[in-house]
C-alpha cells in the first residue's frame, strides 16, 4: 500500500487465469528454490504445515484459484486479485470479508532479495501457508474489521501492529526463535537477517509496545516483537485493541532505531 510502485498487476483473462511469462516463472522458481533452502530452522512449525498443504508448484507461478481450493476448506478464507496498489478501505474490507488481496505481478531480479511492494510472491508464498491456521486466520480476520471502521489516525496506529505480526513477527519455540511474518519468510536477505544478525533486537510481543513502534519499509527492520506462542494470536485477537490504540495515542510513539530515510548514509 505505497504511494508509488513501478510494477503492475496482470489482468485474468475470461476464465480467471492470469498468463504468465516464461521469465516472470522463472523468477518464481528462483525465489521458491531459495526459500525453500532457507527456511528449515527458521520458519514456525504452523508456517511448514501450510506450505505443505499449499503444495505451491515449484516451476510456474500458481493461480489464484488453485490457492482458494485450499484456503476455503480450512479457514474459510479466499485470496482476491487486486492492482499493485489499494487504498485503506479495500485493504481492510477484503480482510473483514475473509479475502485476502494479492496484486498479480512478480518482482524484478533487480529486487529478488528484498521488495518494498507486496508482489505475488510476498502474498501466497509469505502469508497464504499460515491462513489454513486457525489462529492466524481469526486475527487477520479480526484486524480486517477493526481496521474498516477505524479512522485515518487510527488506521496508522494499527498499521504498525500488522507490521509487527502479519508481516515481520517471529514467534517463541521449545526449539528456538522461528519467523511466522510473512514479510521475513518471502525475503531472503530478511529470514537471515531476523533470525541471525546482531544488527536487529527481539523484544517480547506487547500488543501497546507494538502500536507505538515507528518502522520503515524500505529497509532490514532493526526490531521484531516475538509472541510467547503461536497461538498468543487468538489471545490479541480477543483484546480491546482498539483501547489499546487510544492508550498508544495517548503515549505517543517510541524513538524510530533507524535514521529518517534523507539522512541515510550514502
Amino acid at each position: 500500500m505505497s504511494k508509488n510502485t513501478r510494477y503492475e498487476s496482470h489482468q485474468p483473462d475470461e476464465s480467471g487465469l492470469v498468463n504468465w511469462s516464461g521469465e516472470e516463472n522463472k523468477v518464481w522458481a528462483a525465489l521458491l528454490q531459495k526459500q525453500l533452502g532457507l527456511l528449515k530452522g527458521r520458519a514456525c512449525d504452523e508456517y511448514m504445515h501450510g506450505l505443505k498443504l499449499l503444495n505451491l508448484p515449484s516451476e510456474r507461478i500458481p493461480q489464484l484459484a488453485e490457492i482458494n481450493a485450499v484456503l476455503i476448506e480450512a479457514t474459510g478464507w479466499q485470496v482476491k486479485q487486486v492492482p499493485s496498489l489499494i487504498n485503506f478501505d479495500d485493504f481492510f474490507g477484503l480482510l473483514a470479508n475473509k479475502q485476502f488481496p494479492v496484486a498479480t505481478f512478480i518482482r524484478s531480479n533487480e529486487e529478488f532479495e528484498y521488495l518494498q511492494e507486496p508482489d505475488i510472491f510476498h502474498e501466497i508464498f509469505g502469508h497464504c501457508p499460515l491462513l489454513t491456521n486457525p489462529a492466524f486466520a481469526h486475527f487477520t480476520h479480526t484486524y480486517g474489521k477493526l481496521g474498516y471502521a477505524a479512522s485515518k489516525e487510527e488506521r496508522a496506529f494499527l498499521a504498525r501492529l500488522y507490521w509487527f505480526t502479519v508481516e515481520f513477527g517471529l514467534v517463541n519455540t521449545p526449539e528456538g526463535t522461528r519467523i511466522y511474518g510473512g514479510g521475513v519468510l518471502s525475503s531472503p536477505g530478511e529470514t537471515i537477517h531476523a533470525v541471525e544478525s546482531d544488527d536487529c533486537v527481539h523484544m517480547p510481543m506487547q500488543p501497546l509496545d507494538a502500536l507505538r513502534t515507528p518502522y520503515r519499509i524500505d529497509i532490514m527492520q532493526p526490531i521484531y516483537y516475538v509472541l510467547k506462542s503461536f497461538d498468543a494470536l487468538f489471545d490479541i485477537a480477543e483484546m480491546d485493541i482498539m483501547t489499546l490504540v487510544s492508550q498508544a495515542k495517548e503515549l505517543g510513539l517510541y524513538a524510530p532505531r533507524f535514521l529518517p530515510k534523507d539522512k541515510q548514509a550514502g
